[in-house]
């Protein structure tokens, strides 16, 4: 600052003044010597240290998410929903990636709450104990989003997934499959996915459905190729599966794709369902059966959520914590 002031010709606090933008500043700064002002931090590539006045003020201007995949299509989408309704705010969007990671989250909460966030928002309802404390401990909102955790935080917005799938298991049972396995990850890193393998065993379970046909494969999350990979050891563990319930439409692509290497008719060998309603579900051919989520909307709800409940904070209450449902849907297509 002092620089930029020594540039123009003018006080340190009247270049303060300038960027500040209060009714006291635009009486004192004239609007020409404040566009000569901003010219010249433009011309030395100053950006103003927002650190003290986050302080002052308690705002810091931006809020959290954390993601747990970055080649997943659903949370790219419910990445959009959020970014529309915080930037129309004024606030801005800081990202962090977990790889379904427990521990990266917790490091990487631990790093954002240094910065002040006004709100996160988090992907899923599993959170080491340090990372929980973390979060009470700071005092903003919290929104946890794609799951309905039995002890959420705060805030959530999600839906059951373990009732998802067994939904997709009595349609596809309604359709006449009798003999439906299940291809998910080899861990249950992926808290989501395990609770789809979980929602699977159940409806098998109360339908009377021959169980244990679950083929694990792969770390979370599970890729294309990976998906490819499960269906070929699926088929020569349980010859006569007449469908699958893939744990994303990812690996639904993947087995999809590896079905037709080898000449398998889909669905007249082998029905395949996915879970999300990922664009690739939507272009394949022949198209996936999925599980339809509005990604999308699961991101405009967080952060609503969140600007409500960080509006009430600033207005010096705490909404209650509220939990808003996203519905979800059989998306019936060719493949099944």
């Amino acid at each position: 600052m002092a620089d930029v002031a020594a540039r123009v010709g003018v006080s340190k606090m009247t270049v303060s003044r300038a960027l500040n933008r209060s009714v006291e500043s635009e009486r004192v700064t004239s609007e020409a010597l404040r566009q000569r002002i901003l010219q010249a931090c433009e011309d030395m590539g100053y950006v103003i240290d927002q650190t003290a006045r986050t302080f002052s003020s308690k705002r810091s201007g931006f809020v959290a998410a954390l993601l747990p995949s970055l080649n997943n299509s659903n949370f790219s989408e419910t990445t959009q929903g959020l970014t529309e309704v915080v930037e129309a705010r004024g606030l801005q969007l800081l990202l962090g990636y977990t790889d379904y990671r427990v521990e990266t989250e917790e490091r990487l909460i631990r790093a954002m709450l240094t910065r002040r966030p006004e709100g996160v928002i988090l992907t899923g309802g599993s959170h080491t104990t340090a990372a929980r404390s973390m979060l009470r401990a700071a005092g903003i909102p919290v929104v946890e989003t794609w799951d309905l955790p039995a002890k959420p935080i705060e805030h959530v917005v999600g839906f059951s997934n373990a009732e998802a799938a067994a939904v997709m298991v009595r349609h596809l049972h309604a359709k006449g499959y009798r003999r439906i396995a299940f291809i998910g990850g080899t861990s249950n890193r992926d808290t989501r996915g395990a609770d789809r393998r979980r929602g699977y065993a159940q409806a098998i379970r109360e339908l009377g459905l021959p169980d244990g046909r679950v083929i694990s494969f792969g770390q979370p999350p599970i890729s294309m190729a990976q998906g490819g990979e499960a269906v070929v050891q699926l088929i020569r563990q349980w010859p006569d599966v007449d469908a699958v319930v893939c744990v994303s439409d990812l690996s639904a692509f993947g087995a999809l794709m590896e079905c037709q290497r080898r000449g398998w008719d889909v669905p007249g060998r082998i029905a395949i369902a996915g879970f999300g309603d990922f664009e690739v579900a939507r272009a394949a051919h022949p198209r996936i059966t999925t599980v339809a989520v509005n990604c999308t909307g699961i991101g405009r709800a967080a952060g609503e959520l969140l600007l409500s409940a960080i509006d009430g904070l600033r207005d010096g209450h705490r909404p209650p914590a509220e939990t808003v449902l996203i519905p979800f849907h059989i998306e019936q297509r060719e493949s099944s």
